[in-house]
């Protein structure tokens, strides 16, 4: 089943919701905080930093919206309706 409410990021209303491990789970993040997101910038977090990047430097909510490549992609997303299909793709930096 399907959750749909706000996007802790984003702040987008009515769109499906994912669970975010602020620490990712491979990095020993299993039973810590995790936030909201909307697919899109769940999708974007992971396309753009590697596990290891978000667990040292991007485990916290604030963290993730003060992040400059995150704050381009946020300001974008906020203008495309909840159902919009976006396709994501992983950083030249990444790969």
């Amino acid at each position: 089943m399907k959750k749909i409410g706000s996007c802790q990021l984003c702040n987008r209303d009515k769109v499906e919701i994912t669970v975010h491990h602020l620490t990712p789970k491979e990095e020993g993040g299993t039973h810590l905080p995790t936030v909201d997101l909307c697919i899109p910038c769940h999708k974007q977090i992971h396309a753009v930093y590697t596990n290891k990047e978000i667990a040292l430097r991007l485990m916290t909510l604030e963290r993730l919206k003060d992040d400059e490549r995150l704050k381009k992609f946020v300001k974008w997303i906020q203008k495309q309706p909840p159902q919009a299909s976006v396709k994501i793709r992983k950083s030249k930096l990444r790969r």
